[in-house]
């Protein structure tokens, strides 16, 4: 094939929306990965001639089936469950499973693609899937969701294993969630084995990996701002979310010597000018995570904060932004907010929650930007570590674990670092850095089984 007869990038991504009719948030992450890959394969023929980006743009496959579960009230109810596999080159699937009413083909598409080329850059085995369902975990009893996990369970059971896909938690599903789906994984196959993450402790969890996702977004944000010459010492942050991402990001800042300013949840977010101490932290997440609470009342409880309903925190000023909520959580309009408001960095904790043109707008801008494949990985690299304990049939010390997280998100940091430089000596373009660092391992893989 002569380079005159590659297909462009628009061609490409004209074919990817034509067979994926409809699915808005994949066509965005295949685009976000296609527009540095097709300019770094220009001039190496081999990825062309074997089609390698229009083969992991294809998913291996996806699992749609029907999940039925009676309700307290003796109801019958009915809900769509998923596994998305996208691509298995480097190691079993390994992504999430989400349980949220916008849980649809092109969410888990666009997160299970994703998620191929964030689990290259951790160093480690895995490849790349997600599952969930549109069931919503929020208002239900736990019998309720025990009945539903179960059911759930029933049919993926089939689809997963220990060498086969590795499913974990994601967006309303921790680990009571976890508990109740390997609890009927057992009852079913009567085969105790690792194939669950986020496990609790007693069976077979790891330590670290309630931490690890939102560490992870803090250690690339300062493994970022070092290169630059720069800290989080004496900084303002700005985050979204409240879960254990956004909690534990928090802690983290605080940990270095930074000041986090903002919490949010669906409802609106919370302001407190003062930063959020250990003690703030700490409540947060028995009232969040434990009593399924509201950040409003956060503003009731610590004197000086306010409430700001209905909104994202984007146009507070700060130095630091760490969006820890859902995809396209910041708009174009709110990045060049953040931008006029001084944003000197961005370490993506959620999956793609920047709006594509969002992130142009930062990159322009010279803002130090860390893309969710790259700064959110921590929580998959733990989620590995604990895959190794559970073959192994032993449990590592949190101080080893930390030390391993840290030393995994340094490594993804330097990946990026390698491809991601620019035509400015003084900064890296970390979206192309992920992009072409996560690519190059998984389709080297895929090169070296031929045609498969």
């Amino acid at each position: 094939m002569a380079a005159s007869d590659h297909v462009g990038i628009e061609q490409f991504m004209t074919g990817v929306k034509k067979r994926n009719p409809g699915e808005t948030e994949f066509h965005q992450a295949v685009y976000e990965v296609a527009q540095y890959v097709f300019d770094y394969i220009k001039d190496k023929e081999i990825y062309h001639e074997y089609q390698i980006l229009r083969r992991i743009a294809e998913p291996d496959r996806v699992i749609s089936f029907r999940v039925c579960w009676e309700d307290d009230k003796g109801n019958i109810r009915v809900q769509r469950g998923y596994r998305v596999q996208n691509n298995n080159a480097i190691g079993p699937y390994k992504g999430g499973i989400r349980f949220h009413p916008s849980v649809n083909q092109s969410i888990l598409k666009f997160l299970a693609f994703e998620q191929t080329f964030k689990n290259s850059l951790t160093g480690l085995p895995m490849g790349g899937g997600k599952g969930g369902s549109d069931f919503n975990p929020k208002g239900k009893s736990t019998h309720e969701i025990m009945r539903f996990c179960q059911s759930f369970m029933t049919e993926l059971y089939r689809h997963v294993g220990a060498d086969v896909d590795i499913p974990a938690g994601d967006i309303g599903v921790g680990g009571r969630e976890i508990g109740f789906m390997f609890g009927q994984y057992k009852r079913i196959t009567n085969q105790y084995t690792g194939v669950l993450t986020g496990k609790g402790l007693e069976y077979g969890g790891s330590l670290v990996r309630t931490e690890a996702t939102g560490y992870g977004a803090v250690y690339f944000l300062e493994d970022m701002l070092n290169k630059a010459g720069n800290a989080i010492e004496g900084k303002t942050a700005i985050i979204s979310g409240s879960g254990n991402v956004a909690t534990h990001a928090a802690e983290k800042i605080l940990h270095r010597g930074g000041k986090p300013l903002t919490l949010s949840d669906s409802g609106g977010f919370i302001l407190d000018p003062d930063g959020l101490t250990q003690e703030k932290i700490d409540w947060v997440k028995v009232h969040k995570t434990h009593r399924r609470g509201r950040i409003e009342d956060y503003a009731k409880e610590f004197k000086g904060a306010t409430f700001h309903a209905g909104k994202r925190p984007w146009d507070v000023k700060a130095d630091l932004a760490l969006p820890c909520a859902t995809q396209n959580e910041i708009t174009t309009a709110e990045a060049k907010t953040m931008i006029k408001n001084g944003v000197i960095a961005v370490s993506e904790g959620a999956n793609m929650p920047t709006e594509q043109d969002g992130i142009h707008a930062f990159l322009d801008a010279k803002v130090l930007f860390g893309p969710s494949k790259a700064a959110n990985a921590g929580g998959v690299a733990v989620s590995g570590l604990e895959i190794s304990q559970n073959q192994q049939r032993m449990s590592w010390g949190a101080d080893d674990l930390q030390k391993q997280l840290r030393n995994i998100m340094q490594s993804i940091h330097e990946k990026c670092v390698q491809y991601g430089d620019t035509k400015d000596p003084k900064y890296i373009d970390y979206v192309k850095g992920a992009n072409i660092a996560g690519f190059t391992k998984v389709a080297d893989a895929m090169l070296a089984y031929g045609v498969v």
